[in-house]
């Protein structure tokens, strides 16, 4: 049973760290979670069990993707923001903690560089990476840090972005 426990616990340890960075340990998992929110294409709200009747919500940023932002000021690019946001809540609809029964599974959690998240591996039940489903469906693009490429303005020959006047 304590085995059970033990990375989810770790997890809510990690969360907890005040002073905690991009080298604060890692939470290989798996990590069960219920989806509470999706907060954009590549952000969402779990809820996550840390012992017995212990539950913690937190936000978890989808490692390894970037999807274009909803406070853009171009018209494109909130469009595909809406979009992203609507293909991510399809993914995760049978884990959401209102409509299905489901859980996605996290791995290797760090805490995120934007406090009061972290970054995960993202699966489905059926062992789908939801970063590589976004990816696949042109939602989003590859992303490892750095400086963010434009959605709109550029022909994106990578996949997922547009090209939009307004820039």
């Amino acid at each position: 049973m304590f085995r059970r426990w033990l990375p989810t616990t770790l997890f809510a340890l990690a969360l907890a760290l005040p002073g905690a960075s991009s080298a604060a340990p890692r939470l290989n998992g798996p990590v069960e979670a219920r989806v509470v929110e999706v907060v954009d294409g590549d952000t969402l709200a779990v809820r996550v069990t840390v012992w017995l009747d212990q539950e913690v919500v937190t936000r978890v940023r989808l490692e390894g993707i970037d999807t274009p932002e909803s406070r853009s000021t171009c018209a494109t690019e909130k469009a595909m923001a809406r979009a992203a946001k609507d293909k991510l809540a399809g993914l995760v609809r049978e884990a959401m903690v209102d409509q299905g029964k489901g859980t996605i599974t996290l791995y290797n959690v760090v805490y995120d560089k934007y406090g009061g998240r972290v970054r995960a591996q993202v699966r489905l039940a059926d062992g789908t990476d939801v970063s590589e489903a976004l990816i696949r469906a042109g939602a989003a693009r590859a992303y490892n840090g750095g400086k963010r490429q434009p959605w709109c303005g550029v022909a994106d020959a990578g996949g997922g972005g547009a090209r939009d006047e307004e820039g």
